[in-house]
């Protein structure tokens, strides 16, 4: 109970006596007066009536005695009147029959009124002849005490609402400053750090919110010091500060991680850019200079290949650029080449370049099982025919025989028609606990498309041209349509994840299908958890605030999907609030036994995501010593091919 509403109570309590004490005080104070008002009024009437008939009395005068009798009882005020000679004989009498109208019977039970019966002597002379004998009737006093306890009870009552609605207002009042420290701390539960800023008067309550406000202060300050620190692991060991890009060892670590996938077809290509003439430039015009042209080399590249959400961006070594495009069809190498040359000789009007040749372009294009040092030297071979070429030129060469079986058009008619007859098959693979891998939180499902010949289709391949083809939402609907079919029951666990790509939130008409779809699953649905890749989570990072805030509503949660490949401020993370984080498979590929900057970065992270209540996963999981090494990390869950490997969604029914 709330410490206002017991202050209420309280109060209410405290009214309640002095109202009864009050109303008792009151009551009885009338009833006295009223008893002796009926012993006075008796005793008036027997004086008055004794005087009147003594002469009478002395004569015999019966007649006259009884006519002046029933003259004063007629008026009703009196239960009786008796008149008795010396020897307490009775003379005459007249009685009245007790009856109390308009007061309950419960009251009269309750509350009894005995009036004294007043006597006066009949004289004659100095001789006493007779005593009269008068009791009042009780009939108008009980009238006038409950007419009386009724309107006290009113005008207690009435006082009383208006005590409980006055002191619910200035008790409100009065305790507002108690009701912010109640929000900031549940506020600080959430961990978002409210600071107040009008402090209350009341020296106590100011107390307190002051000191409410240093903690929140404190807890803010140490939970900043850890992003820190967690960023500055990351970016000492994965990141250029002058481009912003990754360094070689960022770029290195994800190409590899994407080739070390098993079981899982190998596409895309690397693009190396070099600047041509730094050396001379930084000696011509300094330092600066050089830094400058790297700088913005940076920003076209960032710009150039934003819409590519799995690219890998980084400053090799010197004016070397890496660009890794996973899972890319080789028609796009000549596209998205050709147009970052065109923006090399857009920096060279810009008169920050030596010469107007800025600099070349290799690409590698890859379509099978192949190592990074083939790539890149394949690559180097480009960039060596790109300078003979001529300035600001780029080539390319294709590693491998065999042709891409599909053009741009059939790989579009093939999505269109696979879609269009849903012809997707899931699979799923379990994330289980650290520390009980026996224990499964959730299944990850995965899409393939299922070709006209039997075939399957990893996402990898036909994901990204899903993407610039629109046709990713249908894709997702039909996934999501797919998944729900199944009974929660009769799965190992009643939770299941689902890449949701960040095209479709932009999409609004599948953003509302989405909203109905969920208000409309069935009971035995499975709960659902959207993935979403770090990069396209945060390019979309208020429509995915909007879309959680719909998601919890219905009982669903969001996921991070390959987080650490993109360097975003780690802030971002307390305003939306995922349910768990999952580190990308290039960190876990560098845990090995001894301490190294992976290890570190995971181990801090671990820290900030449980401080604001995400849990962290980590993906890729191929070898026991990473296993082991991960559940040394505190980490929540793992999940990877040591573990289990994906299988149809069917075989995990019971």
């Amino acid at each position: 109970m709330t410490l206002y509403r017991q202050l209420i109570i309280f109060t209410l309590c405290l009214f309640f006596l002095l109202f009864t004490g009050s109303w008792l005080a009151k009551f009885e104070s009338t009833r006295s007066f009223l008893v002796n008002q009926l012993e006075s009024h008796a005793q008036d009437t027997a004086t008055s009536l004794g005087l009147s008939i003594s002469s009478h009395v002395g004569a015999g005068d019966i007649a006259t005695i009884d006519g002046m009798i029933n003259a004063v009882f007629d008026r009703g005020y009196y239960e009786s009147i008796r008149l008795t000679d010396t020897t307490n004989k009775t003379i005459l009498e007249r009685k009245l029959k007790v009856t109390i109208e308009d007061v309950p019977q419960w009251f009269i039970s309750l509350v009894p009124l005995k009036p004294p019966e007043a006597t006066a002597n009949t004289m004659s002379g100095w001789r006493q002849t007779g005593t009269v004998h008068v009791k009042s009737h009780p009939g108008y006093a009980y009238n006038t005490l409950w007419e009386d306890a009724v309107r006290m009870t009113l005008w207690f009552v009435a006082c009383g609402i208006l005590v409980l609605a006055g002191g619910a207002i200035g008790l409100r009042i009065l305790l507002k400053p108690l009701f912010r420290v109640e929000q900031q701390a549940d506020a600080l539960c959430r961990k978002e750090y409210e600071i107040q800023e009008r402090l209350p008067w009341t020296k106590e309550l100011r107390s307190v919110v002051q000191a409410m406000n240093r903690m929140t202060i404190k807890v803010k300050e140490m939970f900043e010091e850890q992003v820190t620190h967690t960023e500055s692991l990351r970016e000492r060991a994965y990141h250029d500060t002058l481009t912003g890009l990754g360094n070689r060892r960022y770029f290195e670590g994800q190409v590899n991680a994407y080739l070390d996938l098993p079981e899982s077809p190998k596409k895309g290509m690397i693009l190396l850019l070099q600047i041509n003439d730094l050396a001379a430039l930084n000696l011509e015009r300094g330092l600066q200079a050089g830094d400058e042209l790297l700088k913005r080399v940076g920003d076209l590249i960032r710009d150039g290949f934003d819409q590519y959400e799995n690219a890998v961006l980084s400053r090799l070594t010197g004016g070397d650029f890496g660009i890794f495009l996973p899972d890319a069809l080789p028609w796009v190498a000549e596209s998205v080449t050709s147009v970052l040359t065109n923006q090399l000789r857009q920096i060279a009007t810009e008169g920050i370049s030596l010469t107007d040749n800025v600099g070349h372009v290799g690409v590698s294009v890859f379509d099978g099982s192949v190592t990074l040092p083939r790539i890149l030297s394949e690559a180097d071979a480009a960039l060596a025919s790109a300078r003979q070429t001529g300035p600001n030129a780029w080539s390319i060469r294709t590693i491998g025989d065999e042709e891409t079986p599909l053009g741009q058009f059939k790989w579009k008619a093939m999505l269109e028609n696979a879609l269009d007859e849903r012809r997707v098959a899931l699979e799923a693979q379990p994330v289980v606990k650290a520390r009980d891998h026996s224990q499964v939180l959730h299944l990850e499902i995965f899409s393939r498309i299922i070709r006209e010949d039997g075939e399957w289709l990893s996402a990898s391949l036909f994901m990204p041209f899903a993407e610039r083809m629109k046709l990713v939402s249908k894709l997702d609907r039909l996934v999501l349509e797919k998944v729900t079919q199944y009974d929660r029951r009769e799965l190992p666990a009643e939770t299941v994840a689902v890449n949701i790509s960040a095209a479709s939130l932009q999409d609004l008409p599948f953003r509302q299908w989405l909203e109905n779809f969920l208000m409309n699953l069935p009971p035995s649905a499975p709960r659902l958890i959207f993935e979403f890749a770090e990069y396209g989570a945060v390019q979309n990072l208020q429509i995915l605030r909007d879309f959680r805030t719909v998601l919890e509503k219905q009982g669903h949660g969001i996921g991070l999907d390959h987080f650490g490949r993109s360097f975003s401020h780690l802030g971002y993370l307390q305003s939306l609030r995922p349910d768990y984080v999952k580190i990308d498979r290039a960190y876990t590929g560098e845990l090995k036994e001894e301490e190294n900057d992976a290890r570190f970065y995971i181990s801090s992270l671990c820290r900030v995501a449980h401080s604001i209540d995400i849990s962290v996963i980590a993906e890729g999981v191929e070898t026991e010593q990473q296993f082991r090494i991960l559940k040394e990390l505190n980490l929540d869950a793992v999940q990877g091919y040591f573990l289990e490997r994906p299988q149809p969604l069917e075989k995990y029914l019971k």
